[in-house]
């Protein structure tokens, strides 16, 4: 047998200080790493992401995602002048965003042209710098009673929606009505 077979069998370490290196690095080292890592995973002190405040940021994650809030139905429905007060000054009586100023005949006569439906809709589903109002502190009767609130002020003749009339209510005057 020639001195070349012997060669093929052997690995990369020649010397037994190579071997102690190999070991060192291969299992010493990776074990520091570990214990480095949870050393850092479990201090107190650690930066919170997005806040100075640890208290804050814990706050901000573990926040409600909804809520529910309980409305008495059979409250009375506000007046279009009250829910205008309470949602839409704010806008529409500086003009700002580019919102209609109130009583401005000229700033209101092309959306008045487009109907009592198409102003209720955009009202209630938003349209350019104005959110949507619809599902917020009063219902869509009352947002649509604030809108004619408004166009009238301003020329138009729209007749102020009433709350739909309950089955029971319009079934107990017909009778009457025949007699």
């Amino acid at each position: 047998m020639s001195d070349h077979s012997h060669d093929s069998h052997t690995g990369p370490i020649k010397t037994p200080a190579q071997l102690l290196w190999t070991s060192f690095f291969s299992f010493v080292v990776p074990v520091f790493i570990i214990i480095g890592l949870v050393f850092f995973v479990t201090r107190g002190d650690k930066p919170s992401a997005g806040s100075v405040d640890p208290e804050l940021a814990t706050a901000i994650r573990i926040q409600k995602i909804g809520s529910v809030e309980l409305r008495d139905a059979n409250r009375p429905l506000e007046s279009g002048a009250a829910v205008f007060k309470a949602q839409c000054a704010a806008c529409h009586e500086t003009g700002l965003a580019g919102a209609p100023k109130f009583g401005d005949a000229a700033a209101w006569a092309a959306r008045i042209a487009t109907g009592y439906e198409a102003l209720l809709t955009s009202a209630l589903k938003g349209k350019g710098a104005m959110g949507a109002q619809g599902g917020g502190a009063f219902s869509d009767i009352e947002i649509g009673r604030a809108v004619v609130h408004m166009t009238n002020a301003a020329g138009a003749k729209f007749e102020e929606p009433q709350p739909p009339v309950a089955e029971g209510e319009a079934g107990a005057e017909a009778p009457a009505a025949a007699q």
